[in-house]
């Protein structure tokens, strides 16, 4: 008999056991990247490998690790795994995504049997290769840094000294990474001892029973909230501006069908890998599927495996969105990006009031490092830049932030400064870079690095400096991305995908791009015009010229007289 008070009561339990994962490595980490910057997420799998839940984390991580951690096991042997044992893994073509993201994966043991697994995934500054923090345009994975495939990092809950050692040997960052890996272990034994809790006070098969439940449960109502979408066939294109090496667009296409079967995802027409740093993994391109589907039904779904179950996707491997080995992937997540912000454009045809316009579309990688003349350490630092969201269907889209499956933090500037040898010399919205509209998109963010001491190598691995974000049924599109190498005064505008040696004095400048605007700028309430100009997001001109909005700047009203007369002229 299902007790519905009991259920509730599991249910809730094992996503509190990722949470408290998540708080476990959070406190424990070294790196800004993961104590500060939040890029990590974690997961509870049964013993069949089926995950159970995740924690509010990075979206796009959650959807690969479904993939991720059942391959690697599996690959492993899980045989092999004894109590206190855990791998390590980050091998993109055994399912996992850039070699930055490392997983680690622990079996949890009651009663002498596997019971479930734990497993988290957290993004290290620094995997070696041919650039500090490993981002850079590299032309094969094994440039990128090092290969990981399922090893035991731990043994008996003491840690494998030899592979440890031969981990680090490859990085620049020893010190935090290694602080890391730690961090990543006790959030693992945090997970299996508050599972084995939960097991001990019900019993094991009580705890099969309801998460067997709770899987059904979440595939039955996932499967009602897609026979509510519309029924149809929903196409649309995109690109990333360029892949690093050419000014070549990387053609993306989706074709979304929501029949009576569900809901399939179809990525066949995409283009050919690249030698280039813009190829996707499976796993990240499931993971774009997976968080776009999330977003289109009710927010009250729990996310397990029955949730994953309506995930259907059709890929071509040897495309940028099914790359094949020797393919780079550091900037798989960009591709990732763009793809989401495609799927949604397909599926504005169908439910326009549930997509956003054009966002930022892009992770916008901030990689640098050097020997720090204090330390005489090697020091890595890496972090992602905010930009608009896309106006949605009512209401403008937020300035300055991560969007869709990336929910990391800009570091605060006090951090960076504390610990790295650069200042942040300028962070601040930028003015009129939204896309106008009905409801406008969201303004992008500047924020300028200026090194101070010695040689320091500066990666950006970022896009969306040909084009801006799109608009969406009349609206404008969002202010493209401007990359800036600041010299003596003097201002270069540099690609997207570059590596820069800077010497002393030199600053690089990050000022991304705006979210596309949703419907026609004219039909926008002059009063939240005026309220823009008067927060500095929008100039008078604009306001006049783009929103057909008259603003008496003496007064700081609008003058309803003269938009009267421009908007009956537009």
């Amino acid at each position: 008999m299902n007790d519905p008070i009991k259920f509730e009561v599991i249910r809730n339990a094992l996503v509190e056991t990722t949470e408290e994962m998540s708080v476990a490595l959070r406190r424990s980490a070294y790196s800004t990247n993961i104590k500060t910057r939040c890029d990590y997420s974690c997961a509870l799998f049964d013993r069949d490998l089926n995950v159970l839940a995740q924690c509010f984390a990075q979206a796009n991580h959650l959807g690969s690790m479904v993939r991720m951690v059942p391959m690697a096991v599996r690959d492993y042997g899980a045989e092999n795994l004894g109590p206190g044992d855990t791998i390590v893994m980050n091998d993109p073509y055994l399912g996992g995504v850039h070699l930055n993201d490392i997983f680690v994966i622990s079996p949890v043991y009651y009663d002498n049997e596997i019971c479930g697994y734990v497993s988290n995934l957290a993004h290290h500054v620094d995997v070696g290769g041919g650039a500090p923090a490993s981002v850079g345009a590299f032309r094969e994975v094994f440039q990128e840094g090092i290969i990981i495939p399922p090893v035991k990092l731990a043994v008996d809950g003491e840690i494998n000294h030899d592979v440890f050692r031969l981990i680090l040997g490859q990085i620049r960052s020893k010190r935090e990474t290694a602080g890391d890996f730690r961090a990543q272990i006790a959030a693992n034994n945090t997970g299996s001892r508050r599972f084995v809790d939960l097991i001990e006070r019900y019993g094991v098969d009580t705890v099969r029973e309801y998460t067997g439940r709770l899987i059904d449960y979440s595939d039955r109502i996932t499967r009602e909230e897609v026979a509510k979408l519309p029924r149809g066939e929903f196409t649309a294109d995109g690109v990333v501006d360029n892949d690093g090496y050419t000014d070549d667009p990387v053609k993306l296409s989706a074709r979304i069908v929501v029949d009576e079967e569900g809901i399939l995802f179809d990525f066949t027409r995409c283009d050919p890998q690249r030698s280039a740093p813009v190829n996707s993994t499976y796993s990240m391109t499931y993971a774009a599927a997976a968080y776009a589907l999330r977003c289109v039904i009710a927010v009250d779904v729990p996310i397990n495996a029955g949730f994953y179950r309506s995930v259907r996707l059709v890929t071509t491997e040897g495309t940028v969105t099914h790359c094949s080995p020797p393919a780079p992937v550091v900037g798989g997540w960009e591709t990732h990006m763009r793809l989401v912000e495609v799927i949604f454009r397909a599926l504005s045809q169908a439910i326009p009031e549930r997509v956003p316009a054009g966002t930022k579309g892009m992770i916008c990688h901030s990689g640098f490092g050097g020997i720090d003349p204090e330390t005489s350490e090697y020091y890595c630092f890496l972090e992602t830049m905010g930009g608009g969201y896309g106006g949605r269907f009512s209401s403008d889209g937020p300035d300055a932030v991560q969007t869709h499956g990336q929910n990391t933090e800009n570091a605060p500037i006090e951090e960076t400064e504390m610990n790295y040898p650069v200042r942040i010399v300028r962070y601040e919205l930028l003015e009129d870079s939204e896309g106008a509209g009905k409801f406008r998109g969201g303004l992008g963010l500047r924020r300028d690095y200026k090194f101070l001491h010695g040689e320091t190598s500066f990666t950006i691995l970022s896009d969306r400096n040909r084009w801006g974000p799109p608009g969406l049924f009349g609206g404008m599109d969002g202010k493209r991305a401007i990359y800036v190498l600041e010299t003596g005064g003097e201002e270069q505008e540099v690609d997207s995908k570059v590596t820069l040696s800077l010497q002393p004095g030199e600053i690089v400048s990050y000022r991304t791009c705006g979210g596309g605007g949703f419907g026609p700028p004219e039909e926008r309430d002059p009063d939240l015009v005026l309220k823009d100009v008067r927060e500095g997001k929008v100039s008078p001109s604009r306001a006049r010229d783009v929103y057909r909005v008259a603003i008496d700047v003496e007064s700081g009203s609008v003058d309803v007289a003269e938009t009267t007369r421009l908007r009956v002229d537009t």
